[in-house]
Order: C-alpha cells, then structure tokens, then sequence
C-alpha cells in the first residue's frame, strides 16, 4: 500500500531533496567566481552581507552567496570542502528543520553554513551539543573558519564567571551544552540586577545530537533547587523495615510498570514494625510515603544499572546515555531511600526555586534547527511539539555495512557465551569490534568474560567516561575491543585504522535491543561510515529485559520443545519483526508519557513567563512607584469589596476595613473610620488611596529619592521571589498527587490547570498584599541590599556538584560497631573503618 501511495504521490522526502539540490546547485555555480576572491576579499564579503541584511535584505536572499563563501573559507582554512550532502543538509538547517546525516557524514562542517548565515543578523547563534569536550573541540576547529571570515565565537563552559559567560554570549556563534544554556536562562531569571544577566534574548539555535536532547532528555527538566532541611530518621527506619519483608508473601512488583505494592500480609508487619493502628491513618501518610520509597528503592532500582555508588555518592546513569548524571538526584525522597539502602549519609531533600523543561526551553528560540544520525523514527514527535520536518540526507557514498539479522539464544548465559566467542574470533584476525551494551552491570559482566578468555579491551560506561572521545577515537584500531554503554561516545567519528578495510571493517556487536529502535540504529550506525565495509549483529536472549517485557514464553517453550539448548540460536525474522513491534509500542508509551508531561509543563510555563517578564521589568525599571500604588490600589479594592457587598450600608463593616489597613498600610493619624461613614465603596477606596499617597510621600522625603527607589525593588524584588518559589514547589506537590482525580471520573490535566490557575491568582494576590504591607509599615533604613531569597541554590540536572571533601579517620574514642562511623561515610562503624 506504501509502495502504491509514493508511486501515486511521490516520496515526500525524495521531494524535498530535489527542491534542496536546486540550491546546492546555484551555491555550486558561484565557485569559479569566489575561487578568485583573496583571503581580505572573501572577509570582506561578511561586512557586505552585514550591510545588505540592514538595509531590509531577507536571509534566505542572501543564503546562496553566503554558503559559498563559508564553502570556499572552508577549503582554504579547514582542507575541507563539503560535499553537495552537507550542503543539502546546511540548506534544511537554514529552513530551521532537521537534518538527518549518518555518523561520518560530517555535521559540524554542514552546521558553519547555517550559523555564518543567522549570525549575519548580530543577534547571535547558539551551537549546542551534547556534552562539552564537542563544544570545545567543535568551537576550537570550526572557530577558525568563523574567525577567519570575521566572526567571533564563544565557549559556554560549566564553571564559568558571570563575565566570562556574557562575553561568551556576546560572540557572534556561541557554543555549548544543552545543560549549560538551560541553566544560564533559569540563572538570569533569579539575578537582583539587570547586569549579573548573561543572555541575549534567544534568537537561533543549531542542535547536534538533536534527537538525544530534545526525546531522550525531554522528561528531565532542569532544576535549581535549594535545602529543605528534613530528618534522615524516617528513610533508615523504613529502609530497616524493607529488609525485613519478602516477594510475593510481603510485597508484589509488577515489572512491566515496575511498580511495587505491600501485600495485605505487609500492612500488617508494617503496623506492628511501628507500633501503629492503621498504616493509612491520615496521620501516617508521611510514614506510608516512605516505605513506598524505600520499597521502590529495594526492588525497582539496581545498582550499576539506574544508578552507580562512587565517593560515597548515589549518582543517576542516564538510561539512554549511559552517562553519570552528576548533582542530578531522584525526586521525591527516591534518592535518600537508596542513599539508606546503600548505608550511605542521607542528604537533604532539596526544594525547586526554579525549573525548566528542554522542551519548553527550546520551544523559545525565534528558530530552531537540529541534526542528528536518527530521527525519522520520531518525526511525527518533532513535527508535532516542535514544528520541525526531519529531512533524510543521502550518504555521498552508498553504504556497503552488513546488518545481520538477530539471533535470538534460550538463556542469558548462552548469550554472552556466544558473544565472547564472536569477540575473539574477529578480534583474533585483528578486526576491531565495538560491543553495544544497554546497562553499566552488563559491560562489566562482558569485561569480565573477555579477560578470562584473555581478550584485551577497553570499557567505555558511566564509570570512566571522562575517557570517553579517547577511547571512542581508537576503536577502530586493528586488534581493537571496546565495550561501550549505549549512545556513549555520540559525536565522536569512530576511524579505520591501516588495513582495517580488507579485514571487513569496525565489527558491531549489540548485546541487547533498546527499547528505542532509533539507539539501536545509533550503535549500528558506528560502522560503515563514509562508504567503509563493516558488520553489525545483535544477540538476544528470552531473558532480556525487552523480550521478558513484550511476551518472550510462548517462544521459550517452543525452543524447549525443538529441544534446542543454549548453543542453537534462532535466527528468525518473525521474531526480529516481534521485537520491533515491541521497540514501537514503548516508543509509543514514552512519546504520550513525553507529551503529557509537556502538556503539565505548559501550565506551569505560561505561569512562569508572566513571573519573568514582570520580574524583568521590575529589575529595568527607574521607578516602580506607580505599579507599587496599583499593588496597594488592588489590595484595597478587595479589601473593601469583600466588607461592603450587601446592599444596606448599615452591614458593611467598615470597622473591619480600618482593622486591616492599621494592621497593613496606615496609622490612625491618617485615617478614622468616621472618614469613611456615607460614601460609596469607590469613594471609600480614592479616600484610602489618598492617605496612602500622603503617607508614601512623607516616607520619600526622608530619604533621597534615589535611596526610596531602591527601597521599591527590593521590597518587589523580595516578595515575588518567595512566593514564586513557594508557588513552584506546591504546584509540584500537586501535579504528584492530580492522577488520583482520575478515581473521580475527572481529567486530571484539566484539573491541574484549573486548580493551577487558581493557586496562581492567589499568589499574585499574596504578592499584592505582602508589598503593600512591606511598603507602607517596613522602616527604610539606608544601607539597603537586595538579597537572594535562598543562598545555597545549585543547578542539579548537569554535572554541577561539587565534590565532598573526605576526611581522614582518627579513631579518637571508643565508638560502638553499631554507631554511624565518624568518617562521616553514614555507614555503621562496623561496615566501614571497624570492619
């Protein structure tokens, strides 16, 4: 039916190729011409560009000529000449789509075109990757064709000062990560003065690894958290409490939701553990919370596969990366659950000041482009959230790789049997191999295997991964193995060594199937780069989380009554098609969990766009004295509404009206109820104003009116800051617990936005009263300073935290084996330095 429907219709994506090639060739025409240019003529055409852009020229005009400036800048600065495909790719990126371009097919070179083009406008573009040696490596190699046309680049670095960064936006192309440019935008949303700021407004921005950081990393939103100081006693008795209980008799886990439930035999053990009546008294929610989470701690979350121990931190593994997600920490009290599991010192919850998702963050740029090897299984999420077409670029050379078909072994153990022996077979005629793993546990279980059969390799996962390009840049090597978690090492060209072509190529081993077919395709994609032969194979077992997951028994039967044994391997295509509809369906989960999520996320989004912008304004602003008046103008409105709303003025309650402004905005020297008697609730409202106005200009008189402005913004400045962040952390809470409307026939999301908006009325009006209140009754002293609501604020979703410093051991007195160890590792003595 496909087939009839693009013969009928044609190929959408063949189309779009010909209208690209219909550029590449007037960009290709203009070569004689600008061959002939001097390295000062070829500059020179950047202020021309400038120029002709300022005088009310579109981009797009002037896109052929500038690609072939970038085109020849190239060849003379870089030794590189883009390929008519870059150019085609460059073309789609202009157009603010996505290109995909397989591994090797060179993206950073295709990415120069686009960038000198928008960077023409003097608003700036931002380059982001996905970690920060490409940013630099990209910033240090592409710098120099930018520069030598006269642009200026900048590198966005973690660690960076507020100077170093703004100057870093400043450049006309900017680049680095994804985390870095998120943060700096939550960061000058929080800054006191309009100079600590560090952006520009968000003009355009190329995204390399598009797919890796707009899908993978879409549910993770960015969070700068401050300390909520709460006990560590709860999590250690509830995790004392998990390891008492059993599967099946105490607790059920459902693995496919991995979700974990106290069986009515463990509500009972659970009320006896701690001496309670009921286990879901209103009184025990805190305590039910918590052994839920230390339950979920237990069972659903493994070491060395969601998460690994080091320096006696619990650091997150990205499950797509297989990257260690540094300062990033489970939410919820998760994390201090398996800190209590793992015997380790349980740290604070944190409180959110302020947060982001990627999505929304980028869904701000005026333009948005991305570039990626994989993407076309996810087009429709790109089109749909971010209004991107993903456009399939041809390989300027055909690809000659082997993609073997799966095979499928009974058991695990069979499994890496049969890998290893494929490892040293190839690795015995000198072929590199790269092997894909899924998780942190199964590299190590390979590393293992390979060093008792007495295979040299190396092993790339969220444990060594500052080593990361390094080791990737080597794999293919002859004789080389390399063992590397997922999508580790994205970026980074994997080139064949002397001799390597006749030996076949790189050799990719997939030890498991994603459940993403697109990381699948990534780890594939590692060979047969740039026209090189190469070989891929993926080896599953019936035990694999994937088959487990999506119904592997019926076939595991079938293989035991073949009587087929763990060294006879099915090498069927209705079961690679099997594991593919599977791979679809829980594409098809993560997209509609990634659009719900957006869906929350753009209530809290509109809410926190409002917050910004006024608070900017505030920080801008010479004189915020009128909207203060019109803060205390609304506070008295309401104020005098909700006391004179029935129609005989003898009920109105006046007496509770000069209660509230004696308590709130003025002393009885200005005003008296009997100045209110016989006048309309307007009226009443211009006579309060009126006193105010007396009272705010007696105040401005003893100071400068300098000392008086300063006085406004930090009384603003103070109170939006608090109850913003307050307001973030509620509706946190209830965007935790609004599933449960689902019991009540009602939409949670629908609910969520209701009660969300309501909750964001209250707060502006909280907000209203507390600056009215501050304003008029706080006494002005001279040495006024702005201050940030929360000091210990830290970005914690980036490799942002700092290291503990360790102490050295001094056993100085008798300690107990069962007290906490003084090292302060929050293990038990007997566990650490008395063991």
């Amino acid at each position: 039916m496909r087939g009839l429907l693009t013969k009928v219709f044609g190929d959408g994506n063949q189309r779009q190729l010909n209208r690209l090639q219909n550029y590449v060739d007037e960009i290709e025409a203009l070569e004689p011409e600008y061959e002939k240019l001097s390295d000062d003529g070829l500059r020179q055409k950047t202020e021309e560009f400038k120029k002709r852009y300022e005088n009310g020229e579109k981009l797009d005009d002037l896109m052929i000529e500038t690609y072939a400036v970038v085109r020849e800048g190239a060849k003379r600065v870089l030794k590189m000449r883009p390929f008519p495909v870059q150019l085609q790719g460059a073309v789609s990126l202009h157009e603010g789509d996505i290109a995909e371009m397989k591994t090797g097919e060179g993206k950073t070179l295709a990415s120069t075109m686009p960038a000198y083009l928008n960077a023409i406008t003097g608003k700036g573009v931002h380059i982001i990757t996905v970690n920060e040696y490409l940013a630099d490596r990209d910033a240090k190699d592409m710098g120099q064709l930018f520069e030598f046309l006269g642009l200026t680049v900048g590198i966005n670095g973690n660690g960076m000062t507020k100077e170093e960064k703004r100057a870093a936006y400043l450049a006309d192309i900017t680049y680095g990560t994804n985390n870095e440019f998120g943060f700096d935008y939550l960061r000058d949303n929080m800054v006191l003065y309009k100079e600590q700021m560090v952006q520009r407004p968000l003009h355009f921005a190329i995204i390399d690894e598009v797919d890796s950081i707009l899908i993978d990393e879409a549910r993770t939103p960015l969070i700068i958290s401050g300390s909520a100081q709460k006990s560590a006693n709860m999590y250690q008795q509830a995790n004392s409490f998990v390891f008492t209980l059993k599967n099946e008799e105490d607790y059920t886990y459902d693995e496919k939701t991995k979700g974990v439930q106290l069986t009515e035999e463990g509500i009972n053990k659970a009320e006896r553990f701690f001496g309670i009546e009921n286990l879901f008294d209103l009184n025990n929610v805190t305590l039910t919370h918590h052994i839920n989470q230390a339950l979920k701690a237990h069972v659903s979350m493994h070491r060395d596969t969601d998460y690994v121990v080091e320096e006696n931190e619990v650091v997150i593994v990205d499950q797509f990366t297989g990257r260690l997600m540094k300062g990033r920490r489970y939410s919820d009290g998760l994390h201090q659950a398996i800190e209590a599991k793992e015997g380790l010192q349980i740290q604070n919850e944190s409180m959110t000041l302020a947060s982001i998702t990627f999505q929304n963050f980028f869904r701000m740029y005026e333009k948005l482009a991305g570039m990626t090897g994989t993407a076309k299984t996810e087009a429709e999420e790109f089109r749909n959230i971010y209004n991107m077409d993903v456009i399939a670029i041809p390989t300027n050379q055909p690809i000659v790789r082997n993609d073997k078909a799966d095979l499928i072994y009974k058991s695990v153990e069979g499994k890496f049997r049969a890998v290893v022996e494929e490892i040293r077979e190839r690795n015995k005629a000198g072929q590199p191999v790269l092997v894909g793993t899924v998780a942190v546990e199964t590299s190590e279980i390979i590393s293992n295997l390979l060093k008792k059969a007495g295979v040299k390799h190396n092993v790339l996962n969220a444990k060594n991964h500052f080593r990361e390009a390094e080791i990737i840049e080597n794999a293919g090597q002859r004789g080389a193995v390399t063992i590397a978690t997922n999508m580790a090492g994205r970026g980074t060209d994997i080139k064949l060594g002397e001799g390597v072509v006749d030996l076949g190529g790189l050799s990719v081993v997939g030890t498991e199937r994603h459940e993403s077919r697109r990381i699948d395709n990534q780890l594939r994609g590692r060979s047969g780069r740039q026209g090189d032969p190469g070989i891929t194979q993926f080896y599953l077992s019936m035990e694999d989380e994937l088959m487990r997951r999506f119904g592997s028994d019926n076939m595991r039967a079938m293989m035991e009554k073949l009587g087929m044994d763990d060294t006879q391997p099915i090498e069927s295509k209705m079961v690679s098609r099997a594991v593919e509809s599977a791979q679809k369906r829980v594409e098809g989960n993560n997209f509609d969990a990634r659009k719900t999520i957006l869906s929350y996320d753009d209530v809290l989004r509109e809410q926190r766009e409002i917050i910004y912008r006024q608070r900017f304004d505030v920080i801008d602003s010479e004189n915020l004295r009128d909207i203060i008046e019109q803060m205390i103008r609304t506070t008295v409105e309401k104020t005098v509404e909700s006391h004179t709303q029935d129609e005989m003025e003898e009920k109105w309650n006046t007496p509770a009206i000069i209660e509230f402004l004696y308590a709130n905005l003025l002393e009885p020297t200005y005003i008296v109820e009997e100045d209110l008697k016989g006048k309309e609730p307007d009226e009443i409202v211009d006579t309060i104003m009126e006193r105010v106005i007396k009272k705010y200009d007696e105040k401005e008189e003893e100071l400068t009116s300098e000392q008086m402005r300063e006085f406004e913004k930090v009384i603003l400045l103070r109170t939006v800051d608090t109850k913003w962040m307050d307001h973030i952390d509620q509706m946190d809470q209830l965007r935790q617990g609004i599933h449960l409307r689902a019991y009540g026939q009602n939409d949670p999301l629908r609910e969520y936005q209701m009660e969300g908006f309501a909750m964001f009325e209250q707060m502006v009006e909280a907000i209203n009263e507390d600056v009215a209140r501050y304003v008029m009754k706080a006494q002005i002293r001279e040495n006024l300073k702005r201050q940030e609501v929360v000091k210990d604020a830290k970005a914690v979703s980036g490799n942002q935290e700092k290291q503990k410093v360790k102490r050295p051991f001094v056993k100085s007195e008798d300690v107990g084996r069962n007290d906490p160890c003084p090292c302060g590792s929050g293990k038990k003595y007997k566990h650490c330095h008395g063991a």
